[in-house]
């Protein structure tokens, strides 16, 4: 596993959009502010040629365009670290523009997105074998004040900070609108975990994941090489961590059920040592008898490996930055220890 140069103090922090631009408000708005804030910091900052674009179906630009900008910011020499300005739809249809084969051949670079830039987390591991930040978009380092999870996020991609933790509470209703775009996270709502077994096992092993909704589009198609580097990785086996967006808007609970039994079938699963579950967009529905936790224990159970579900991954923040492809220890307690 290639693990990328860490952002030194005055470093440059390139931002690209392969999926979304920053172009609608409040994200136009708060990216702004983040830039203001990154440079007060001490850093430099280089904007990619789509950060405002608004042209794209889903994504910022053309397909092509946006696989372009992905291809010449990983070149550059200049860029310390690459931060995406944010989520959207149709990240996969860059899929076929951006030269994964180069980009293994190059410096590795961290670069940090999550939701529909799993399509490029997910794939610099598994396909260049290069660590990734499943972390927070650009605009979002423009709320005042900071979340500690934006602190673990800049400490994390500076090399500062290695080992995450849960945070004491996150946000059900959001509060930053265009009307107020540096509004900080609404965090009313107490963490509290639940796992499988009840009796707590510690966990050892790569983390790998991302948004499910973007996982099971990889599924099956020429850039699904996750069996391959299960293979390679066969004597760490894996963490999972995985988190779900739209799943619960277009068919709640039996989508998830859905997708975690298609990543089964595919033999995703076999080197499993454990599994970190994110809390998904509509927490708490059912449908018939199934809630978020049978939906997926219901497909994981079998595995007789640890469960932890409603974790501080994904769409309802905060979100602990976590390293793809990293070597990671969770301990009882559930911090995150990673091996870089």
């Amino acid at each position: 596993m290639k693990f990328p140069h860490f952002l030194p103090e005055h470093g440059t922090i390139g931002f690209i959009a392969p999926s979304f631009g920053c172009v609608m408000e409040p994200y136009n708005t708060s990216f702004h502010r983040a830039l203001d804030i990154f440079h007060k910091k001490g850093f430099q900052t280089n904007l990619g040629p789509n950060c405002f674009a608004d042209t794209g179906i889903g994504i910022s630009n053309t397909p092509q365009k946006c696989g372009e900008e992905v291809n010449e910011y990983f070149a550059k020499g200049d860029i310390d670290v690459l931060i995406s300005c944010g989520g959207g739809e149709l990240m996969c249809e860059d899929l076929n523009y951006i030269n994964f084969e180069e980009i293994a051949k190059l410096e590795p670079k961290w670069f940090m997105g999550y939701s529909d830039n799993t399509n490029l987390t997910f794939l610099l591991t598994t396909i260049c074998d290069i660590a990734s930040i499943y972390g927070p978009c650009a605009s979002t380092f423009g709320m005042e004040p900071w979340h500690e999870s934006l602190h673990d996020a800049l400490d994390l991609l500076q090399g500062k900070k290695l080992s995450m933790k849960g945070y004491p509470s996150w946000e059900l209703m959001q509060l930053r609108n265009k009307e107020n775009p540096y509004e900080p996270y609404n965090t009313t709502e107490p963490a509290k975990l639940v796992h499988y077994p009840e009796v707590y096992a510690k966990m050892e092993g790569r983390l790998l994941g991302g948004c499910v909704d973007c996982l099971v589009t990889l599924l099956g198609t020429k850039f699904d090489q996750v069996n391959a580097f299960q293979e390679r990785y066969k004597e760490d086996g894996i963490i999972w961590f995985l988190e779900c967006c739209d799943f619960n808007t277009i068919s709640n609970v039996f989508a998830i059920r859905r997708a975690m039994w298609q990543m089964d079938n595919a033999g995703w699963f076999q080197t499993a040592k454990g599994f970190i579950i994110g809390r998904p967009m509509h927490f708490g529905e059912d449908d018939f008898g199934l809630d978020q936790y049978e939906a997926v224990l219901g497909i994981l159970r079998k595995y007789q490996v640890p469960v932890i579900m409603d974790a501080d991954v994904g769409h309802l923040p905060p979100m602990m930055p976590l390293v793809n492809g990293a070597k990671a220890v969770v301990p009882e307690g559930y911090g995150i220890v990673v091996d870089a």
